[in-house]
């Protein structure tokens, strides 16, 4: 492996555990602390949604919740596709690579719910164990969609 290689695969992996350590961040947070950070963003995007239809009754509820949702969605879809590009940087295939990630973004997002058990005013819940999973999906999904695009661009074949 080359010098340059071997930098990508220590930046990819260092990637992923910073990434890691986000998400275990955000998971030891306190109910209220989640619930001030989750419900600020919840009322830029109701002052936005406000601002774009101002006519609309919009339920507070509604957004919160989906802003909970969705950010479980995203911090999994960074994670597996992080995840997936530090396995190919190690020299894994593609299909290994996406297999080890996805097992890899699995495996965290069931002790990070397991995690939140034990942090006051949260609660492990096996629906977002499912949703993380489906964003790192998602994220793995992508790295193939981009490398598909990219080769065809240059003209190259694919490669398992």
């Amino acid at each position: 492996m080359s010098k340059r290689n071997f930098w990508w695969m220590c930046v990819s992996w260092a990637s992923v555990l910073v990434w890691m350590g986000t998400i275990f961040f955000l998971s030891a947070q306190h109910g209220d602390q989640s619930a001030d950070l989750s419900g600020g963003i919840t009322e830029a995007i109701n002052e936005i949604l406000q601002n774009v239809a101002p006519d609309a009754s919009l339920n507070i509820e509604s957004i919160s919740f989906f802003v909970r949702k969705n950010a479980h969605f995203l911090a999994y879809l960074v994670l597996g596709l992080l995840t997936f590009f530090a396995f190919r940087k190690s020299g894994v295939g593609h299909k290994k690579g996406a297999i080890l990630a996805f097992i890899v973004s699995i495996l965290y997002a069931v002790s990070d719910e397991v995690h939140q058990l034990f942090v006051p005013g949260r609660s492990g819940q096996v629906s977002d164990v499912v949703l993380d999973s489906v964003g790192a999906l998602t994220g793995i999904g992508i790295y193939f969609m981009v490398v598909a695009l990219w080769k065809k661009k240059k003209g190259e074949v694919d490669e398992q």
